[in-house]
């Protein structure tokens, strides 16, 4: 079955398989509408949709996620200058691969001419258990698309060993906290006195805190109450295709 899904995501893009859906991300302040996170979808012809969690490491595994990762951020782009003007930023998640083959910076460019969107409007997103080498070459690159304006966020803070030595030495704008924190919060005290000690840490930084998987409404007051500055998750809305999340930016304010 691997074996076979490996082949079909070959020609996926070119059969037109592939879509992409966008999870809202809102400031939890005021509720209005700050972006959307771009996932990759994929339906399969013969056995409908596919989970990312099991084609993503396929393509992973070989050279096929260079070419979905230069794919995803050329349509997450051409989708997000379709949004107002109000609109804020479209965030896409980037493999290691893509630095490590010193690819990122074209792909980033071509998503960026093509579609006429501004630099400030993309966020890269790096997951925090990347096997991504701390090499100077790497830091240079990161260093040069964030003084394009195009922010860079670390992924799933918090579950892996790194997560603070890259706070020292990647330039990252924002802080996604694992949905692993936000399970048990406001009862369990443990979770409280981490996520305190994050937000300490993300303000002393200037770093933007966004939570991820918020799903109760006790866990949003909670989030203001340590004055996280965003959150995403079903409470606010699943991921939908483009021209739906389009018609969400006129909507009432989320909060309240």
């Amino acid at each position: 079955m691997r074996r076979r899904l490996r082949a079909d995501l070959r020609g996926a893009i070119r059969r037109g398989e592939m879509s992409l859906s966008y999870q809202p991300r809102i400031a939890l302040a005021d509720g209005r509408l700050t972006g959307a996170e771009a996932l990759l979808r994929w339906n399969h012809p013969a056995h409908g949709p596919i989970p990312p969690a099991t084609f993503i490491p396929l393509a992973e595994a070989s050279s096929l996620i260079l070419h979905l990762g230069g794919w995803v951020l050329r349509e997450a782009a051409r989708e997000a200058a379709l949004w107002p003007e109000s609109a804020g930023i479209v965030s896409v998640n980037v493999s290691a691969r893509q630095i490590e083959a010193g690819l990122l910076p074209a792909q980033v460019a071509e998503a960026l001419a093509e579609s006429g969107l501004p630099s400030d409007r993309l966020e890269l997103e790096l997951t925090e258990t990347l096997a991504l080498e701390e090499r100077p070459e790497t830091l240079r690159m990161l260093a040069a698309l964030r003084e394009d304006g195009i922010g860079l966020a670390l992924d799933d803070f918090g579950i892996g060993h790194a997560s603070l030595a890259r706070l020292r030495w990647l330039p990252f704008t924002a802080l996604k906290l694992d949905r692993s924190f936000l399970a048990h919060i406001p009862e369990e005290r443990e979770d409280m006195a981490i996520l305190r000690a994050i937000r300490d840490l993300s303000h002393a930084l200037r770093i933007r805190m966004v939570a991820e998987g918020v799903e109760r409404d006790a866990q949003r007051r909670c989030l203001e109450a340590l004055d996280c500055e965003e959150a995403q998750g079903w409470l606010f809305g699943r991921p939908v295709p483009a021209e739906l999340l389009r018609q969400r930016w006129q909507a009432p304010a989320l909060a309240g």
